[in-house]
Protein backbone atom coordinates (compact mmCIF):
# COMPACT_ATOMS: atom_id res chain seq x y z
CA UNK A 1 0.00 0.00 0.00
CA UNK A 2 1.47 3.56 -1.22
CA UNK A 3 0.94 6.03 1.23
CA UNK A 4 1.05 10.06 0.08
CA UNK A 5 1.92 12.55 2.57
CA UNK A 6 -0.90 10.90 5.61
CA UNK A 7 -2.78 10.27 3.30
CA UNK A 8 -4.05 6.42 2.02
CA UNK A 9 -3.70 5.77 -2.17
CA UNK A 10 -6.38 3.44 -2.46
CA UNK A 11 -6.98 1.39 0.25
CA UNK A 12 -7.40 -2.11 -0.48
CA UNK A 13 -8.47 -3.05 3.11
CA UNK A 14 -11.03 -1.29 5.79
CA UNK A 15 -11.31 -1.34 9.11
CA UNK A 16 -15.04 -1.09 11.02
CA UNK A 17 -14.42 0.24 14.64
CA UNK A 18 -18.13 -1.17 15.34
CA UNK A 19 -20.01 0.53 17.76
CA UNK A 20 -17.57 3.81 18.74
CA UNK A 21 -17.33 3.95 22.75
CA UNK A 22 -19.27 0.85 23.03
CA UNK A 23 -16.51 -1.32 22.16
CA UNK A 24 -16.01 -2.92 25.79
CA UNK A 25 -19.73 -4.55 25.46
CA UNK A 26 -19.81 -5.08 21.69
CA UNK A 27 -20.01 -8.69 22.59
CA UNK A 28 -23.14 -8.16 24.83
CA UNK A 29 -24.62 -6.02 22.00
CA UNK A 30 -24.28 -9.02 19.73
CA UNK A 31 -26.56 -11.06 21.10
CA UNK A 32 -29.48 -9.55 21.12
CA UNK A 33 -29.15 -8.41 17.30
CA UNK A 34 -28.21 -12.63 16.76
CA UNK A 35 -32.05 -13.23 18.32
CA UNK A 36 -33.37 -10.61 16.30
CA UNK A 37 -31.76 -11.68 13.49
CA UNK A 38 -33.03 -15.38 13.70
CA UNK A 39 -36.30 -14.28 14.79
CA UNK A 40 -36.63 -11.99 11.21
CA UNK A 41 -34.71 -14.77 8.91
CA UNK A 42 -37.65 -17.84 10.72
CA UNK A 43 -39.99 -15.41 10.75
CA UNK A 44 -39.78 -14.16 7.42
CA UNK A 45 -39.29 -17.51 6.23
CA UNK A 46 -42.20 -19.16 7.66
CA UNK A 47 -44.57 -16.66 5.67
CA UNK A 48 -42.90 -16.90 2.57
CA UNK A 49 -43.13 -20.67 2.70
CA UNK A 50 -47.25 -20.46 4.10
CA UNK A 51 -47.66 -17.78 0.81
CA UNK A 52 -45.95 -19.97 -1.41
CA UNK A 53 -48.27 -23.47 -0.58
CA UNK A 54 -51.37 -22.04 0.25
CA UNK A 55 -52.95 -20.84 -2.91
CA UNK A 56 -55.85 -18.92 -1.09
CA UNK A 57 -53.14 -16.33 -0.09
CA UNK A 58 -51.97 -15.87 -3.67
CA UNK A 59 -53.18 -12.64 -3.60
CA UNK A 60 -51.94 -9.02 -4.41
CA UNK A 61 -51.61 -8.28 -0.38
CA UNK A 62 -49.92 -11.56 0.15
CA UNK A 63 -47.86 -11.63 -2.79
CA UNK A 64 -45.98 -8.23 -1.92
CA UNK A 65 -45.97 -9.61 1.90
CA UNK A 66 -43.65 -12.11 0.79
CA UNK A 67 -41.59 -9.36 -1.48
CA UNK A 68 -41.34 -7.79 1.36
CA UNK A 69 -40.19 -11.14 3.47
CA UNK A 70 -37.60 -11.95 1.04
CA UNK A 71 -36.13 -8.10 1.41
CA UNK A 72 -36.56 -8.26 4.76
CA UNK A 73 -34.26 -11.45 4.98
CA UNK A 74 -31.58 -10.33 2.44
CA UNK A 75 -31.32 -7.12 4.18
CA UNK A 76 -30.55 -8.38 7.74
CA UNK A 77 -28.33 -11.29 6.07
CA UNK A 78 -26.32 -8.49 4.18
CA UNK A 79 -25.33 -6.46 7.66
CA UNK A 80 -25.50 -9.09 10.72
CA UNK A 81 -23.03 -12.06 9.65
CA UNK A 82 -19.64 -9.28 9.34
CA UNK A 83 -21.20 -7.39 12.25
CA UNK A 84 -21.36 -10.50 14.27
CA UNK A 85 -17.79 -11.18 13.14
CA UNK A 86 -16.60 -7.65 14.31
CA UNK A 87 -18.25 -8.24 17.75
CA UNK A 88 -17.17 -11.68 18.76
CA UNK A 89 -14.65 -12.75 16.62
CA UNK A 90 -12.69 -10.03 16.46
CA UNK A 91 -13.26 -9.42 12.40
CA UNK A 92 -12.92 -5.88 11.63
CA UNK A 93 -11.37 -5.96 8.62
CA UNK A 94 -13.07 -6.32 5.06
CA UNK A 95 -12.06 -5.71 1.18
CA UNK A 96 -12.82 -2.17 0.08
CA UNK A 97 -14.70 -3.63 -2.71
CA UNK A 98 -16.36 -5.94 -0.67
CA UNK A 99 -17.38 -2.97 1.32
CA UNK A 100 -18.43 -1.34 -1.64
CA UNK A 101 -20.90 -4.24 -2.63
CA UNK A 102 -21.94 -4.24 0.65
CA UNK A 103 -22.72 -0.61 0.78
CA UNK A 104 -24.97 -1.16 -2.60
CA UNK A 105 -26.51 -4.00 -1.36
CA UNK A 106 -27.63 -2.17 1.97
CA UNK A 107 -28.90 0.69 0.32
CA UNK A 108 -30.24 -1.51 -2.91
CA UNK A 109 -32.32 -3.46 -0.38
CA UNK A 110 -33.75 -0.61 1.76
CA UNK A 111 -35.05 1.00 -1.19
CA UNK A 112 -36.31 -2.10 -2.41
CA UNK A 113 -38.41 -2.41 0.92
CA UNK A 114 -39.71 1.20 0.93
CA UNK A 115 -40.55 0.27 -2.69
CA UNK A 116 -43.06 -2.48 -1.49
CA UNK A 117 -44.53 -0.52 1.09
CA UNK A 118 -45.53 1.70 -1.34
CA UNK A 119 -46.95 -1.20 -3.80
CA UNK A 120 -48.95 -2.29 -0.33
CA UNK A 121 -50.54 1.00 0.37
CA UNK A 122 -51.20 1.16 -3.44
CA UNK A 123 -52.72 -2.66 -2.92
CA UNK A 124 -55.07 -1.43 0.31
CA UNK A 125 -56.18 1.89 -1.88
CA UNK A 126 -57.95 0.05 -4.37
CA UNK A 127 -59.37 -2.79 -2.17
CA UNK A 128 -60.82 -0.34 -0.41
CA UNK A 129 -61.66 2.51 -2.61
CA UNK A 130 -62.24 0.95 -5.74
CA UNK A 131 -63.20 -2.88 -4.48
CA UNK A 132 -64.84 -4.12 -7.60
CA UNK A 133 -62.26 -3.34 -9.97
CA UNK A 134 -58.60 -4.87 -7.78
CA UNK A 135 -58.62 -7.82 -9.25
CA UNK A 136 -58.41 -6.59 -12.91
CA UNK A 137 -56.40 -3.48 -11.88
CA UNK A 138 -53.60 -5.55 -9.51
CA UNK A 139 -53.02 -8.18 -12.32
CA UNK A 140 -50.68 -10.41 -12.11
CA UNK A 141 -48.72 -8.52 -14.77
CA UNK A 142 -49.22 -5.46 -13.47
CA UNK A 143 -47.62 -7.52 -9.42
CA UNK A 144 -44.77 -8.51 -12.00
CA UNK A 145 -44.06 -4.75 -13.34
CA UNK A 146 -44.48 -3.70 -10.02
CA UNK A 147 -41.62 -6.35 -8.57
CA UNK A 148 -39.17 -5.62 -11.62
CA UNK A 149 -39.71 -1.69 -11.25
CA UNK A 150 -39.34 -1.35 -7.40
CA UNK A 151 -35.91 -3.77 -8.03
CA UNK A 152 -34.44 -1.80 -10.93
CA UNK A 153 -35.55 1.87 -9.49
CA UNK A 154 -33.38 0.76 -6.33
CA UNK A 155 -30.34 -0.55 -8.07
CA UNK A 156 -30.07 1.91 -10.68
CA UNK A 157 -30.02 4.96 -7.98
CA UNK A 158 -27.96 3.39 -5.29
CA UNK A 159 -25.26 2.63 -8.04
CA UNK A 160 -23.73 6.03 -9.11
CA UNK A 161 -23.04 5.98 -4.88
CA UNK A 162 -20.57 3.30 -5.40
CA UNK A 163 -19.03 4.55 -8.49
CA UNK A 164 -18.74 8.02 -7.31
CA UNK A 165 -16.76 6.43 -5.00
CA UNK A 166 -15.11 4.14 -6.46
CA UNK A 167 -13.75 6.50 -9.28
CA UNK A 168 -13.39 9.98 -7.26
CA UNK A 169 -11.48 9.31 -4.38
CA UNK A 170 -7.90 8.48 -5.00
CA UNK A 171 -6.41 9.96 -1.16
CA UNK A 172 -8.46 8.61 1.58
CA UNK A 173 -7.24 10.19 5.50
CA UNK A 174 -8.48 7.17 7.26
CA UNK A 175 -8.67 3.31 6.39
CA UNK A 176 -10.85 3.27 9.90
CA UNK A 177 -14.48 2.97 9.37
CA UNK A 178 -16.92 4.15 12.37
CA UNK A 179 -19.23 1.88 11.77
CA UNK A 180 -20.57 -1.79 12.18
CA UNK A 181 -21.12 -2.50 8.48
CA UNK A 182 -20.19 -0.09 5.18
CA UNK A 183 -22.74 3.21 5.41
CA UNK A 184 -22.72 5.32 2.32
CA UNK A 185 -21.55 8.32 4.67
CA UNK A 186 -19.18 6.48 6.70
CA UNK A 187 -17.52 5.56 3.46
CA UNK A 188 -17.58 8.99 2.07
CA UNK A 189 -16.46 10.70 5.21
CA UNK A 190 -12.71 8.67 4.81
CA UNK A 191 -11.98 10.59 1.84
CA UNK A 192 -9.39 13.08 1.82
CA UNK A 193 -10.81 15.21 -0.97
CA UNK A 194 -13.72 17.30 -1.86
CA UNK A 195 -16.82 15.23 -0.35
CA UNK A 196 -19.66 17.59 -1.75
CA UNK A 197 -20.93 16.01 -4.92
CA UNK A 198 -21.35 12.52 -2.80
CA UNK A 199 -23.31 14.00 0.00
CA UNK A 200 -25.28 16.02 -2.48
CA UNK A 201 -26.57 12.78 -4.29
CA UNK A 202 -26.93 10.56 -1.04
CA UNK A 203 -29.52 13.24 -0.46
CA UNK A 204 -31.19 13.41 -3.66
CA UNK A 205 -31.03 8.76 -3.73
CA UNK A 206 -32.68 9.38 -0.15
CA UNK A 207 -35.59 11.92 -0.80
CA UNK A 208 -35.71 10.64 -4.61
CA UNK A 209 -37.15 6.99 -3.19
CA UNK A 210 -37.98 7.45 0.57
CA UNK A 211 -39.21 11.21 0.13
CA UNK A 212 -41.15 10.01 -3.17
CA UNK A 213 -42.39 6.50 -1.23
CA UNK A 214 -43.96 8.22 1.63
CA UNK A 215 -45.41 11.47 0.11
CA UNK A 216 -47.72 8.85 -1.80
CA UNK A 217 -48.42 6.28 1.12
CA UNK A 218 -49.27 9.23 3.23
CA UNK A 219 -51.77 10.50 0.07
CA UNK A 220 -52.98 6.90 -0.83
CA UNK A 221 -53.93 6.13 3.59
CA UNK A 222 -56.02 10.18 3.30
CA UNK A 223 -58.21 8.67 0.57
CA UNK A 224 -57.95 5.14 2.10
CA UNK A 225 -59.53 6.63 5.66
CA UNK A 226 -61.77 9.02 3.86
CA UNK A 227 -63.61 6.68 1.72
CA UNK A 228 -63.98 4.88 5.08
CA UNK A 229 -64.93 6.66 7.22
CA UNK A 230 -68.16 7.54 4.43
CA UNK A 231 -68.92 4.32 4.58
CA UNK A 232 -72.40 3.85 6.18
CA UNK A 233 -72.01 0.91 8.61
CA UNK A 234 -69.88 0.90 11.75
CA UNK A 235 -69.30 -2.37 11.24
CA UNK A 236 -67.62 -2.19 7.63
CA UNK A 237 -65.28 0.69 8.58
CA UNK A 238 -64.10 -0.80 11.31
CA UNK A 239 -63.12 -4.05 8.84
CA UNK A 240 -62.10 -1.73 5.93
CA UNK A 241 -59.78 -0.02 8.47
CA UNK A 242 -58.51 -3.86 10.51
CA UNK A 243 -57.39 -4.39 6.68
CA UNK A 244 -54.85 -1.72 7.09
CA UNK A 245 -53.66 -1.72 10.58
CA UNK A 246 -50.64 -4.27 9.92
CA UNK A 247 -49.27 -2.25 7.53
CA UNK A 248 -49.71 1.19 9.07
CA UNK A 249 -47.27 -0.46 11.93
CA UNK A 250 -44.85 -1.46 9.67
CA UNK A 251 -45.12 2.25 7.61
CA UNK A 252 -44.81 3.84 10.45
CA UNK A 253 -41.65 2.13 12.55
CA UNK A 254 -39.87 1.69 8.94
CA UNK A 255 -40.20 5.70 7.96
CA UNK A 256 -39.64 6.82 11.84
CA UNK A 257 -36.76 5.15 12.25
CA UNK A 258 -35.26 5.93 8.54
CA UNK A 259 -35.37 9.51 9.04
CA UNK A 260 -34.69 9.88 12.61
CA UNK A 261 -31.40 8.02 11.74
CA UNK A 262 -31.25 9.76 8.46
CA UNK A 263 -31.35 13.11 9.57
CA UNK A 264 -29.29 12.33 13.02
CA UNK A 265 -26.32 10.67 10.99
CA UNK A 266 -25.97 14.12 8.93
CA UNK A 267 -27.35 17.15 11.07
CA UNK A 268 -26.98 15.71 14.68
CA UNK A 269 -22.95 16.30 15.51
CA UNK A 270 -23.69 16.80 18.93
CA UNK A 271 -25.45 13.12 19.68
CA UNK A 272 -22.59 10.81 20.94
CA UNK A 273 -21.54 8.60 18.15
CA UNK A 274 -22.77 5.34 19.54
CA UNK A 275 -26.23 6.56 19.68
CA UNK A 276 -25.95 7.36 15.89
CA UNK A 277 -24.87 3.71 14.94
CA UNK A 278 -26.52 2.15 17.58
CA UNK A 279 -29.87 4.13 15.66
CA UNK A 280 -28.53 2.70 12.40
CA UNK A 281 -28.09 -0.23 13.44
CA UNK A 282 -32.04 -0.96 14.19
CA UNK A 283 -32.72 1.04 11.55
CA UNK A 284 -31.88 -2.15 9.37
CA UNK A 285 -32.64 -5.04 11.81
CA UNK A 286 -35.83 -3.86 13.60
CA UNK A 287 -38.16 -4.23 10.71
CA UNK A 288 -37.10 -7.51 9.35
CA UNK A 289 -37.34 -8.08 12.87
CA UNK A 290 -41.05 -6.85 13.51
CA UNK A 291 -42.55 -7.17 10.38
CA UNK A 292 -43.10 -11.40 10.27
CA UNK A 293 -44.50 -10.46 14.10
CA UNK A 294 -46.72 -7.69 13.20
CA UNK A 295 -48.47 -9.30 10.34
CA UNK A 296 -48.71 -12.88 11.89
CA UNK A 297 -50.31 -11.52 14.74
CA UNK A 298 -52.78 -9.08 12.65
CA UNK A 299 -53.22 -10.80 9.63
CA UNK A 300 -55.75 -13.91 10.53
CA UNK A 301 -54.88 -15.94 7.53
CA UNK A 302 -51.23 -15.78 7.63
CA UNK A 303 -51.43 -16.74 11.66
CA UNK A 304 -53.93 -19.94 10.85
CA UNK A 305 -51.99 -21.15 8.47
CA UNK A 306 -49.24 -20.71 10.20
CA UNK A 307 -51.13 -22.38 13.56
CA UNK A 308 -52.43 -25.28 11.14
CA UNK A 309 -48.05 -26.05 10.32
CA UNK A 310 -47.39 -26.40 13.90
CA UNK A 311 -50.71 -27.88 15.01
CA UNK A 312 -50.34 -31.02 12.24
CA UNK A 313 -46.31 -31.41 13.11
CA UNK A 314 -47.86 -32.54 16.84
CA UNK A 315 -50.18 -34.41 15.71
CA UNK A 316 -48.23 -36.49 13.90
Amino acid sequence: MMTVNVSVFMPSVLTFIGIPGLESVQCWIGIPFCIMYLIAVIGNSLILVVIKFENSLHKPMYIFLAMLGATDIALSTCILPKMLGIFWFHLPEIYFEACLLQMWLIHSFQAIESGVLLAMALDRYVAICDPLRHATILSPQLLLYIGVGVTLRAAILVAPCLVLIKWRFKLYKATVISHSYCEHMAIVKLAAEDIRVNKIYGLFVAFAILGFDIIFITLSYAQIFITVFHLPQREARLKAFNTCIAHICVFLQFYLLAFFSFFTHRFGSHIPPYVHILLSNLYLLVPPFLNPIVYGVKTKQIRDQVLKIFLSKETS
